[in-house]
């Protein structure tokens, strides 16, 4: 063969590289189009019988020199590429994505602020018990310049024979306690019917982990005027959590705050597992504001401090953690709850982390 006859060939096959290239892209339009109507249509994505039949069509039409193997081989990798295209345009519509919003989220409450320059930190009992309960330890919060409360008035527990809280007569209780110490006041509801009323005394509803799937009351929670602090689950991945969001901001409710709280695995030295990866997987997908519970994601005193320093040096927006005037005697999770001394401790671990980073503790 000649140089000449090669030269023809290689720009032959230039051109047809760029009708393949053409045709890929035609394709690859109409693959969007179809996405675009499976999302409308609420369809999986992925559908094997399609594909079967595309690749069976594409064997019988299959005259070489290629073998059907290869042919194959070849379209499975398009469809794969097709697929991931679909999701791809599919995250770029979802509203907790950082591809539909590229800058933070800042959300305030009060005089709280999470998202912005300086991370948080949020604390409180475990349970509402009593008001003089509230009042040591809201007491002791706005003492150290805080500007948040959490505690549970609706308890999901394990076993229905242990203290379930004091319902809404908590919630008020914590409202009191907040509104004499300046301090916006964050409680969990679990029933979809409660939202509305709760709205009315809580600067910030929580959505717990065994509720991050309980799609009711995630959509009512998209049409209440107040920020949601949603919890992975225990057993959650981080996309489910992502579409957990997404049932909250699709339904008009954009102020939300995602909170890893540690997950299930087979390590019994910890209440849970913390998956401190997850804080810059979700800071780099989504633009909410994310804390780190380290209090249920760890469930021991001693560990919490560095486990708070990691979800700072990971980039977390703030810290929760579980404060009880005596925990010995709280009437729930007493084991992972710190004291008031404790507390003075984990603030002075946490502003000498920030101190390093740069950043002060609001």
């Amino acid at each position: 063969m000649s140089n000449r006859e090669l030269e023809d060939l290689r720009t032959e096959l230039d051109q047809l590289n760029l009708q393949i290239l053409d045709l890929i892209n035609q394709r690859a339009t109409i693959v969007q189009q179809i996405g675009q109507i499976k999302q409308r249509q609420g369809v999986q994505r992925f559908d094997p019988t399609r594909e079967r039949e595309m690749l069976n069509k594409l064997k019988a039409a299959n005259h070489g020199p290629f073998c059907d193997a290869t042919i194959q081989h070849i379209f499975k990798e398009i469809f794969k590429a097709s697929l991931d295209l679909q999701k791809e345009e599919c995250e770029k519509q979802l509203l907790v994505s950082r591809k539909r919003k590229a800058e933070d989220t800042v959300i305030q409450v009060k005089d709280l602020i999470i998202g912005g320059k300086n991370p948080v930190l949020i604390a409180g009992p475990c349970s509402v018990e009593s008001d003089e309960q509230l009042e040591i330890v809201a007491k002791a919060l706005q003492g150290y310049g805080l500007h948040a409360m959490r505690g549970g008035a609706f308890k999901p527990r394990t076993s229905p024979y242990d203290f379930q809280g004091l319902g809404f007569p908590g919630i008020k209780m914590l409202k009191a306690a907040g509104e004499k110490h300046g301090l916006a006041v964050i409680s969990e509801i679990v029933d979809p019917a409660y939202m509305e009323e709760a709205a009315q005394y809580l600067d910030m509803i929580q959505i717990g982990a065994r509720n991050m799937q309980n799609f009711e009351l995630l959509k009512v929670a998209g049409k209440v005027d107040v920020p949601i602090l949603l919890k992975r689950g225990m057993s959650a991945t981080i996309e489910e959590l992502l579409y957990a969001a997404e049932y909250i901001l699709s339904n008009g409710n954009h102020r939300v705050i995602l909170c890893e709280r540690g997950i299930r695995t087979y390590e019994k030295w910890t209440r849970n597992t913390l998956d401190i990866s997850a804080v810059p997987l979700l800071k780099q997908e989504s633009h909410l504001p994310v804390l780190v519970d380290v209090t249920h994601a760890t469930g021991r005193r001693d560990i919490l401090l560095p486990c708070a320093k990691a979800a700072l040096a990971a980039g977390a927006d703030g810290v929760m953690i579980e404060v009880h005037p005596d925990p010995n005697v709280a009437l729930s999770d007493a084991m992972q709850q710190i004291d008031l001394a404790q507390l003075d401790q984990f603030i002075q671990g946490m502003h000498d982390q920030l101190s390093i980073m740069g950043k002060q503790l609001l």
